[in-house]
């Protein structure tokens, strides 16, 4: 039995994991969906570690599953706890020092965007729309409730550099989304090679793949698992 570490993405609550919850339940696992401090404007990325490790307490045999931004909390995680194995679900990848606000033009995110928008016949430069960037592939009934659930995201993580000098020493997964409109696959392919060097798994889904996908996700985390 392992304890699964949900780690949400930005302006999201713990019901972002409402439907990938109780399948690793059923297959006999822990489970501990974070909520973090987004919506305080004093909480950087120390403070959200902080909550990480918080919640989970005395728990043992850690899978830390980091969506979205909690890419850059994740690994500071694992820097204080021990943790078994770290999957990124179509998140972000810091580099040592740089702020996460740095991100989207370090690793050249706009015009990965851009691109995505041509295929799809939108203008290039088209304003974010996060009914297409966001909700592809989630059932009407679920997505009806995202925004009920969603938080006024701080900007406050944002600002200050990464504060680990390399990747920790943990065994790391990264898990693209293919239908992705956020953070499109070709784009995480290459990042993922640049920053971690190592290849990707991918599955169905777009950015919401727990909201759209949680059955295929909770396969792929049970087989990263056993595969240690």
């Amino acid at each position: 039995m392992a304890t699964y570490v949900l780690i949400p993405g930005a302006g999201s609550d713990a019901w972002f994991w409402h439907r990938v919850t109780p399948l690793l339940r059923a297959r006999g696992h822990d489970v501990v969906a974070v909520a973090l401090p987004c919506e305080d404007d004093a909480a950087g990325l120390a403070e959200y570690a902080d909550a990480v490790v918080t919640a989970v307490g005395d728990h043992t045999d850690l899978v830390l599953v980091a969506h979205s931004l909690g890419g850059f909390t994740a690994p500071l995680v694992c820097e204080r706890l021990p943790v078994d194995l770290l999957v990124l679900l179509t998140a972000m990848i810091p580099a040592p020092g740089e702020p996460p606000g740095d991100w989207w033009a370090g690793t050249g995110h706009a015009q990965a965007v851009r691109e995505l928008n041509e295929r799809h016949g939108r203008p290039a430069d088209a304003p974010l729309d996060p009914a297409f960037a966001f909700l592809n592939g989630v059932p009407p009934e679920i997505a009806a409730q995202v925004e009920e659930h969603s938080l006024n995201q701080s900007g406050t993580p944002l600002l200050k550099p990464w504060p680990l000098p390399a990747w920790p020493d943990v065994p790391t997964r990264f898990l693209i989304c293919r239908d992705d409109r956020f953070f499109p696959a070709g784009f995480q392919r290459r990042v993922v090679r640049e920053r971690l060097g190592i290849v990707p798994d991918e599955m169905d889904g777009g950015h919401l793949a727990p909201l759209s996908h949680p059955e295929e996700l909770v396969e792929r985390l049970e087989g990263f698992r056993a595969a240690l």
